[in-house]
């Protein structure tokens, strides 16, 4: 869904569809949304900008808007990006829910600036929320984040692969039992881990 848009850009123009242009990543916190993303930017070779809330919300007018912008374009410029807008509720949570006018503009913005890229651009916009349904709606519609993927707690073999995986290279005494570890974390994620 990701790594062919920006790869192979010409086989979406030549079959005349549109690749995705957002990617929403759902899941509990510590479950990897943050890893996928950079393991995808990665493998993709593609430049991979993190966009936080605190640091897109500033107190003067129009600087929060001027700053999503100033990422886009520069997005856009250094095409094939990832854009990974890292807890996108709380960036663009849903207007009839907020006061403040800040937050609604930020959300018009993003929406624009959405709509605004285009195939050429090379840029897929990765956002990731433990909370899906406080972001706006708007941004859940064809054309921005049309494509939703659920990132669930993982089982207990998925907790012994992760287990497996941080313990690698670690000296173990013979008496660690990973399997059994896994057996007893149930509820945890990566993070937890």
């Amino acid at each position: 869904m990701i790594e062919l848009p920006l790869r192979y850009p010409e086989v979406f123009e030549r079959l005349g569809v549109d690749p995705p242009r957002g990617v929403l990543l759902c899941g509990p916190p510590g479950c990897g949304k943050t890893l996928i993303a950079r393991a995808i930017a990665h493998e993709v070779s593609a430049r991979f900008f993190v966009i936080s809330g605190p640091e897109v919300i500033h107190k003067f007018y129009g600087e929060s808007e001027a700053h999503l912008r100033k990422l886009f374009e520069e997005a856009s410029k250094k095409g094939p990006s990832i854009l990974f807008l890292d807890e996108i509720d709380a960036i663009a949570p849903a207007r009839e829910r907020v006061t403040g006018e800040v937050e609604k503009r930020v959300v018009a913005q993003l929406l624009a600036l959405m709509d605004g890229l285009s195939r050429r651009d090379n840029v897929v916009v990765i956002g990731a929320t433990n909370l899906p349904n406080h972001i706006d709606p708007a941004l859940r519609r064809p054309g921005r984040f049309d494509r939703e993927i659920t990132i669930p707690v993982p089982d207990r073999v998925g907790r012994r692969e992760i287990v497996e995986i941080h313990s690698r290279g670690m000296p173990l005494a013979s008496d660690v039992d990973l399997g059994a570890l896994a057996e007893r974390t149930h509820g945890f994620v990566g993070a937890d881990l």
